[in-house]
């Protein structure tokens, strides 16, 4: 593999983070809760990082703001939309991955 210098991998690391985000937006069908189950992630987890490494740099970025920008949309509005009921059976898979 070719050495990449520190710009390159930057841009290549934020062209996979866009389409990530791109992904998720289209597969509202997967639920956060299957994220965490499978993944150990979500998209809430996606805002707190974004966030994150915006106050990082210097940036004033509150959790909502970021959620904006991996949600595509307000919060609020993707949970009226695309958030489903937790079925018990996936909060008890949910709860044996935090042991």
């Amino acid at each position: 593999m070719t050495e990449l210098d520190s710009q390159l991998q930057t841009r290549l690391e934020a062209a996979a983070f866009r389409r990530l985000i791109a992904h998720l937006s289209e597969r509202t069908d997967v639920q956060n809760i299957d994220l965490m189950i499978l993944a150990g992630f979500c998209r809430n987890c996606l805002s707190k990082w974004y966030a994150a490494a915006a106050s990082e740099e210097g940036l004033e970025m509150d959790l909502e703001d970021a959620r904006e920008i991996v949600y595509g949309m307000p919060y609020a509005d993707w949970k009226d939309r695309h958030q489903q009921p937790v079925p018990d059976e996936k909060l008890r898979a949910f709860k044996a991955t935090q042991k």
